[in-house]
């Protein structure tokens, strides 16, 4: 077995985990950057932001029951979610609602080219095929109807499309119109706000990020809350006392996405330069993270583990045996094949916390 080898989820479990990471909350009301004011009003996108998110629900949906008819693996995937029908129709998104014109009625988007779609000449005045095969998107194309998306100007019966520069063609999302306008709006924020590389991580869009747009930063604690929606009310009340204790001491907690999420608290000298959000994560400490390989988990980095030895002999057998193994690199492990153990001592965010909750502060503060 490949030191790299990786198992691919079904498309239905993927599906699963990128509905988890859509906000459950997103409030009413809240200011917008004045670079959405020459779409429509705050009103306006705030309505098509909701809409958006239940599209999304409905795209996940559609994905579990239906996705492994569209979604195909590849023959050698890079990572567990790599399946490109989602890379692709996520950016086709993005490229429909940067790119199109939004109707005065708000009804419709008009789109004259679609970059990702369309060939095109590079510097060197050699031709370069569209980013999105052919044969990709007519079936993202097809999906999207499924999804209640109708699309004027284009052929979905053909086996494959070619879309060239100055075809223009229509979007309408009939069962609700204000959809077009959420997705313009977050599509602009997609492509001009995001401070994290674009295409980094291809389903930006689908997290329907609408914190991008908004006037204030958000406060971490909200985010964090957000992030727990789908746990027990004991364990996300767990989780929320053991970040706001640790943010009392004087951790800085960093929000990271990446493939997975997490939220990670390390301990930064006052009088240390100022760090970027990766120089922050590689500091953390511990964190919690949700990933389609762990789901909802606490990662600790432990490092003085011989200095707190009287205290971790009155933990539960269990938890012992966890922090005895330690973590690292799969090659220190033993491991067949990497299974991220670099990212710390791995222990489940779900019931089983509750009863060592105790223990867990015991050993933090002794790490802190």
């Amino acid at each position: 077995m490949s030191a790299h080898q990786v198992t691919l989820k079904p498309i239905s479990e993927v599906a699963k985990y990128k509905r988890n990471l859509i906000p459950a909350n997103i409030p009413e009301i809240y200011a917008l950057k004045p670079i959405f004011k020459k779409i429509a009003s705050e009103e306006n996108i705030r309505n098509g932001v909701l809409a958006f998110r239940s599209f999304v629900y409905l795209f996940c949906d559609r994905l579990i029951t239906d996705g492994h008819l569209y979604a195909k693996p590849p023959k050698k995937p890079s990572g567990m979610t790599d399946y490109s029908f989602m890379h692709d129709i996520t950016n086709l998104l993005v490229d429909i609602g940067y790119h199109g014109k939004l109707a005065k009625s708000g009804d419709s988007l008009r789109i004259n080219e679609i970059p990702l779609c369309t060939a095109s000449i590079n510097e060197n005045g050699k031709k370069e095929s569209p980013k999105i095969s052919a044969s990709s998107q007519i079936e993202c194309f097809r999906f999207l109807t499924l999804c209640g998306f109708i699309f004027t100007g284009i052929n979905l019966k053909l086996k494959t499309l070619n879309i060239s520069k100055n075809q223009p063609l229509e979007v309408f999302y009939p069962n609700n119109p204000i959809l077009l306008t959420g997705l313009k709006a977050l599509a602009l924020a997609d492509m001009e706000l995001r401070t994290t590389r674009r295409y980094w991580n291809d389903h930006n869009l689908l997290r329907c990020d609408y914190r991008l747009m908004k006037a204030e930063n958000t406060d971490i604690l909200d985010e964090l809350k957000d992030f727990l929606h789908p746990l027990s009310e004991k364990v996300k009340k767990f989780a929320v006392k053991l970040h706001q204790r640790y943010i009392d001491i004087g951790l800085t907690c960093t929000l990271s996405i990446l493939d997975d999420v997490s939220f990670s608290y390390a301990k930064i000298s006052k009088s240390q330069k100022e760090l970027s959000s990766r120089e922050k994560y590689q500091k953390r400490v511990w964190a919690f993270s949700y990933s389609i390989r762990n789901g909802y988990c606490l990662f600790v980095r432990a490092k003085k583990i011989d200095k707190c030895a009287d205290v971790i002999k009155n933990f539960p057998p269990s938890l012992q045996e966890k922090i005895a193994v330690g973590y690292g690199c799969y090659r220190k492990l033993g491991r067949k094949y990497c299974q991220g153990d670099c990212q710390g001592i791995c222990i489940s965010l779900d019931e089983s916390i509750l009863s060592i909750s105790e223990n867990i502060e015991a050993w933090l503060d002794n790490e802190v």
